[in-house]
Parts: C-alpha cells; sequence; structure tokens
C-alpha cells in the first residue's frame, strides 16, 4: 500500500474519532452523553443535558477536525483530498474508541465542506438554519442541507465533487434513518435555538 496513503489514513481517521461531545460533557458535566436523549455523542445531544455553551463548544471541535483533517491533506496530500475527507466523516460515525458508535457526522461534515469550499459552508449553514427556524427539527435541516449543497455541486460542473458529496449524502441519509422514520410518524423531537 501506498505510504501517503497510510498516513493520510492514519490522521484522517484519528482526528475523525475524536469524540468531542462525549470528552466535553465527561469534563464539564461529570456524566455520559451516551445515556442522555437520544445516546448520540453530536451537538444535538449534548444540548439536550440543557448546556447550550458545552452544546456550542461541541459543534466547533466537530467542524474543527474535518477542516483540519482536510487541510492538512490540502498542504501536503492534495491528489488525496477527498479520500482524507471521506475517512475523517467516517471516523466521526464510527470510531474504534467507542465501539464504532459514534455520532451522524453533520458538524464533521460541515468542517470538510467549510475547507473544501467555503461557499459550500455558507450554504449548508443557511440552508440548515432556515431548515431548523421553520420546522425545528435539526435531523430534517442536516439532511435538506446536504441535498442543496450535493445538488448546488452538480452546477459547478466537477463530476468528482459531485460524487464525493453524493456518497457524503447518502451516508447523512444513512445516520439519520431513525430520524426519517420518527419524521414519519412525527414523532421527531424539536430543538429549541
Amino acid at each position: 500500500m501506498n505510504l501517503e496513503l497510510i498516513i493520510v489514513l492514519f490522521y484522517s481517521y484519528f482526528l475523525g474519532s475524536i469524540p468531542f461531545g462525549l470528552i466535553i460533557t465527561k469534563i464539564f458535566l461529570k456524566k455520559d452523553i451516551r445515556t442522555v436523549g437520544s445516546g448520540n455523542i453530536g451537538t444535538t445531544n449534548v444540548l439536550r443535558t440543557g448546556n447550550k455553551s458545552l452544546a456550542f463548544a461541541t459543534l466547533i471541535f466537530d467542524i474543527l477536525k474535518g477542516y483540519f483533517s482536510v487541510l492538512i491533506t490540502l498542504k501536503f496530500f492534495n491528489d488525496l483530498i477527498y479520500f482524507s475527507a471521506l475517512i475523517c466523516f467516517i471516523a466521526h460515525i464510527f470510531p474504534i474508541w467507542l465501539k464504532f458508535k459514534g455520532g451522524k457526522g453533520v458538524a464533521t461534515y460541515l468542517g470538510i465542506i467549510i475547507a473544501l469550499s467555503f461557499e459550500f459552508g455558507i450554504i449548508f449553514c443557511i440552508v440548515w438554519l432556515l431548515t431548523s427556524f421553520i420546522f425545528r427539527y435539526s435531523s430534517l435541516a442536516s439532511m435538506v442541507g446536504g441535498l442543496v449543497v450535493f445538488t448546488y455541486s452538480i452546477i459547478l460542473d466537477n463530476a468528482t465533487l459531485s460524487i464525493f458529496l453524493f456518497i457524503i449524502f447518502i451516508i447523512i441519509l444513512y445516520t439519520h434513518r431513525h430520524n426519517i422514520v420518527r419524521l414519519k410518524d412525527s414523532k421527531e423531537t424539536k430543538i429549541k435555538l
């Protein structure tokens, strides 16, 4: 196997798999976020603790790990940019430290697309905020945001980028499969912004 591929695989997976939601809540709340709400380690579930500051910190750190993984690859291994981004994203969802039970990947995805294109990041944030304010569902906002970013990428006529964003979008749908069922049954929990 190519040495560069191994290096990129290693740091992309390591960065992506850091469970900031779990670490932050254990330090500041002395509790395991996996025993709260949905049991997820991401921002939305940290928000369910009632501590908006910790939820915001989780969001920022999860964004940054996706951002820096791609940034490092852009600087040193530019040909492996999409590989790095995909590994980092998957690592957040399937971290080895938590028996492969991680978050849903949305904040890490945001960090990745900001590193790839700041414009993508702005589009995702606007769509996420609008959808959240209208419907009050974080899961729906994440899925709609991912779809809009993918659709917008098609306009740019970059086939590789569009394929990458399509794969990520499909994975986001997979990580939100239970949310989709709850949305369909009108049982999804609304967020308080």
